[in-house]
Formats: structure tokens, sequence, C-alpha cells
């Protein structure tokens, strides 16, 4: 098996791949900073993530292929981030409990995560159920126009349409040591903790990303 690196920290080929999207976004880098306006925790919590690390390393035997840049998560981390639902309610990720969940951060103006979102939108369909969901929460300024826009143009009808324009879960996951870029994609346990995180796209309706999702959900 390929050695990775410590979660958090970004190869030479993610920081590439976020420099070139920070480019085709034009006006908008991909690297954000964070403005302190956090919205949420990531919190070790030993008791809570119990056998959480024995998952991440049976998880981390099929980040390959496609998905070969998913880094195992060390420690048990209970995830605890705050966004909008589709009807503009407030939601956290501890809201998902009982269902594994892949928790993707997006923005209209980022190339590499316009071009997975369908791919996205394919592994919700094929797999998302009571068991398991894509949560894509989309991190653009401003009003909804843009994000839903692009959605209906693209054709993805699959998501649920989750949103955060303050931008706060994904600085706080930056202060964390998850996100350095877009997109950013963290696996949550059915107890909402961190199994595994990675930067930069992937082909997310591959066999290697149904073979990782399916070894997350303990199946």
């Amino acid at each position: 098996m390929t050695n990775k690196r410590p979660l958090g920290l970004p190869s030479a080929r993610l920081i590439v791949i976020a420099a070139v999207a920070g480019l085709v976004a034009g006006a908008v880098a991909v690297y954000v900073r964070n403005t302190g306006s956090g919205n949420g925790e990531v919190a070790a919590d030993a008791g809570a993530c119990e056998g959480t690390v024995e998952l991440a390393r049976t998880v981390d035997e099929f980040a390959r292929g496609e998905v070969a840049a998913m880094a195992a998560a060390t420690s048990p981390r209970l995830i605890d981030l705050s966004f909008k639902g589709p009807e503009g309610q407030d939601l956290k990720t501890t809201d998902f409990a009982g269902k594994t969940v892949l928790l993707n951060l997006w923005a209209t103006w980022c190339g590499p995560c316009r071009e997975e979102m369908p791919a996205l939108n394919n592994l919700q369909k094929e797999m998302g159920g009571e068991d398991f969901e894509v949560v894509a929460v989309n991190i653009d300024t401003g009003s909804d126009e843009k994000p839903k826009a692009f959605l209906a143009e693209t054709g993805v009808d699959a998501l649920g349409y989750y949103r955060d324009s303050t931008m706060g879960v994904f600085n706080t996951m930056k202060k964390e040591g998850l996100a350095f870029g877009l997109p950013v994609t963290l696996i949550l346990d059915r107890k909402g903790c961190l199994v595994s995180a990675m930067n930069g796209p992937a082909v997310w309706d591959s066999t290697d990303a149904k073979a990782l999702i399916t070894a997350a959900k303990g199946s």
C-alpha cells in the first residue's frame, strides 16, 4: 500500500490541483483566508468515537485508485459542523447520526468542484438511503441563485441542497487542519466521527469510490 501523509497535510499533487482550481475560479482564490467565522467544532472525543480508529484502518485499505488521496483519521474526532438544510433550517453534522456520511464542500467558482458534482449525484442515486448520504454543502457567498442554477443546469437532482453562505464550515475545517482548498471531502461514521478526509477532487461514482463507501458503512 502507498504510504500516505498524515491527515490534513496536502500532497504536492493536491497543491497543484488546488492552485489550478484557483486559476479556473478567476477572481476567487482557492486558498480562503480564515475570517474567524467558524460555526462548529471538531473535538477529540475518545468515548463517543470508540471503534472509529479501527474502522478508519479498514477503510484505508480501500483508499486506492480514484480515491487514493483519502487519508485515514488517526485519532477519534467528533465532527460538529453547522449549515443550512433544503428548507433553510439549521442543521448540524450530528443530525445525521445513524448514517454514514460523505460530507463534501463545494462552490460554483471552484472548477474541480463543478466537475465532480455529477459523480457525487450518481453516488447518492446508487448508494444513498437510510444508512448513507452524500451531504454536499455549497459555500458560495451571497444568494442561492448561482448554486441552484448550477445544479439545475448540470442535472444534479439527487443531492439535498445544503448551504453555508458564511463559509464558517470551511473556516472551521481549515483551522482543524482538515481543509486547505476546495473541494474537500470527509467521511463520517454513524456516530458522526471522522473516518477519513481528502482535499481535491475524485471520481465519486467510480468502482474505487463505491468500494470505499461500502467499507465505511461496515457492510
